[in-house]
């Protein structure tokens, strides 16, 4: 088990007994430094406070199991703008701005970004700009293998 599994197991229980829905972890050396970066989500709008409460909550947690040998900072963050979204919760996101990956190109498109306006257990209907025109597609459910936020411009 890598650094970033041991690292979850440890911070994940404690971190949802917050009300969080998710967390992720990834440890990377950049520019010379080590980040263990740890990301949190929840349906509302994740405040400073909230971030440095998570932080507060789960140093000294990583501090006593001592499970990165090396110095590292430590960046608790929530998962962003663009947070991925989970397949299995598409509804939630319906009058959001998406971008999604497809597995099966549509019109000879694999990504395609717009305004999710529909979800069902089969379709997910997508409405998007080409130009000036607006296009709406229905795009079968099981050919989404990727899917976040996406800001719109």
């Amino acid at each position: 088990m890598g650094i970033e599994e041991r690292v979850l197991d440890l911070i994940k229980a404690p971190i949802l007994a917050l009300g969080y829905s998710d967390v992720a972890v990834s440890y990377k050396k950049e520019m010379g430094t080590f980040y263990l970066r740890v990301m949190i989500d929840k349906e509302e709008v994740i405040s400073l406070e909230e971030i440095i409460t998570v932080n507060d909550l789960i140093s000294p947690l990583l501090d006593k199991a001592d499970l990165i040998q090396n110095e590292y900072v430590l960046d608790v963050t929530s998962f962003g703008a663009e947070k991925p979204i989970k397949l299995g919760e598409l509804e939630k996101y319906v009058g959001k701005y998406v971008h999604f990956h497809l597995s099966h190109p549509l019109k000879g498109e694999n990504i395609l970004e717009g305004d999710l306006d529909e979800v069902n257990s089969d379709i997910v209907k997508l409405s998007f700009r080409v130009k000036t025109r607006l296009v709406k597609v229905e795009i079968p459910r099981k050919d989404i293998d990727d899917a976040r936020l996406a800001i719109k411009f």
